[in-house]
């Protein structure tokens, strides 16, 4: 009897949790759907992730947190040290290990080291924006990631004709395992890492070029004079008659006004140097002078005229007024000087003016640039790495837009030749020397 009245009191404690329970089923089964209907316009598009670096993301199988390598200070122009510092993260990839933030050089020296200013590369590219775009690929590393529990492991590059690529690429074999593997950092001594032997192919070079931003600082300043050089542009073709309206009329915006930047090498110190190149290479395809470069430049019609040609020249050429002058009608020719910017750049060491003028150059409509110079070499990469994420393989068609031309090597038209950065390279090799064997492909 009492166990049937337990039982009774039992059901009847019982009945009022059962439209609790309803309740909670119908709450988790809500959220559900919720989630499902809302997720897909919360997800971060992957654009909009460069930004959003995940430290504890773990890169590749083969690439360790807790290994680093630390590099000489990198120095020279501006395009060696980037490629000096591709080189690097390469190589601290090959040796499945984190490469050490190194430092860049500030100022221009080639011979007396003790006057190079050295500056972090975060005070120049952005960190975060390098590791997140890069994340899979290279890591950088703080030096406050390394615990010092270990001895740093020193290696020393080879050196002179005797050290060879293979011989190079054995000793680095050679450090993937061993007394090496197990240091926490691997300090590489001697040769700076322009000059290391290169083992990699121009699409591993390009992807780590993609993952460079600069800093906002610097990239506002970038901003600065492309605007300066449109507002010329635009102040030309009014002057010309020819409306530009930020809308059209159907709302929507108008392009910019385009331009064109040329990378103008006539500098005596190079007309020297490239003169002795063409004896030796007996090519007369590397120099070209004020004259010539003017009239190559004009043969391109990708633009709409009147346009403005910005002039990239080195300093001591800002000076020559000339250099504006004998331009063709229509082409509207500015240096630094005529444009008004130069306070942009006199407050800036030199790495950062020539990071400056850089992407002006590679943000341009059209780039007209040397094929021997390693600066307009790296613009046509960045330029043609752009093409191939839109989907374009060549840039030989009308109306493709990130044209760029060589001046220095005639077309088949008899003009300047439409240049595109050969991906299938199997090393730096024509990028950093040069080469007139170039296409649009």
């Amino acid at each position: 009897m009492n166990i049937i009245l337990e039982l009774k009191h039992l059901k009847q404690l019982s009945l009022p949790t059962r439209p609790v329970v309803c309740k909670g089923l119908v709450i988790v089964i809500a959220l559900i759907v919720l989630r499902a209907i809302v997720s897909p316009f919360l997800a971060v598009n992957p654009s909009e992730k460069e930004g959003f670096y995940d430290p504890t993301a773990d890169l590749l199988p083969g690439i360790r947190r807790g290994k680093f390598i630390e590099v000489p200070q990198i120095i020279w122009g501006l395009n060696n040290q980037k490629i000096a510092f591709a080189r690097a993260c390469l190589t601290a990839r090959f040796l499945n290990r984190s490469l050490l933030m190194p430092s860049l050089s500030a100022s221009l020296f080639y011979k007396e080291v003790d006057l190079l200013r050295p500056i972090t590369f975060d005070k120049v590219f952005d960190f975060t924006k390098f590791n997140a775009r890069c994340q899979g690929f290279v890591r950088l590393a703080r030096y406050s990631e390394v615990s010092n529990q270990t001895k740093a492991f020193k290696l020393q590059k080879g050196s002179g004709r005797r050290w060879t690529v293979e011989k190079d690429l054995d000793q680095l074999l050679q450090y993937r395992r061993g007394e090496a593997d197990d240091s926490e950092v691997i300090e590489i001594i001697g040769k700076h890492p322009f000059l290391w032997p290169d083992h990699w192919p121009v699409k591993d070079y390009a992807r780590i070029f993609d993952c460079l931003a600069l800093v906002p600082e610097i990239e506002t300043e970038v901003v600065k004079v492309i605007s300066k050089i449109r507002e010329a542009g635009l102040k030309a073709r009014h002057e010309a008659g020819i409306p530009h309206n930020k809308h059209v009329k159907d709302g929507t915006m108008n392009p910019p006004v385009p331009y064109i930047a040329v990378h103008m090498r006539i500098e005596k110190d190079w007309m020297i140097h490239c003169k002795k190149w063409e004896q030796r290479s007996n090519s007369k395809e590397i120099c070209s002078s004020k004259e010539e470069i003017i009239h190559k430049v004009s043969q391109i019609t990708d633009l709409r005229r009147p346009v403005v040609v910005y002039l990239a020249v080195a300093d001591s050429l800002l000076e020559d007024d000339s250099i504006t002058s004998g331009w063709r009608v229509g082409m509207v020719a500015f240096e630094k000087k005529r444009l008004g910017v130069t306070d942009i750049y006199n407050r800036q060491p030199y790495l950062i003016k020539s990071a400056i003028d850089f992407e002006v150059c590679a943000r341009a409509d059209v780039f007209v640039g040397n094929s021997f110079s390693t600066f307009s070499n790296l613009v046509v990469l960045s330029r043609t790495q752009r093409l191939y994420n839109m989907g374009e393989a060549s840039s030989c068609g009308e109306n493709v837009g990130l044209s760029s031309y060589a001046y220095n090597v005639i077309g088949d038209d008899g003009g300047p030749q439409r240049w595109m950065t050969d991906m299938s390279d199997t090393s730096l090799q024509n990028l950093s020397h040069g080469t007139n064997n170039i296409s649009c492909h």
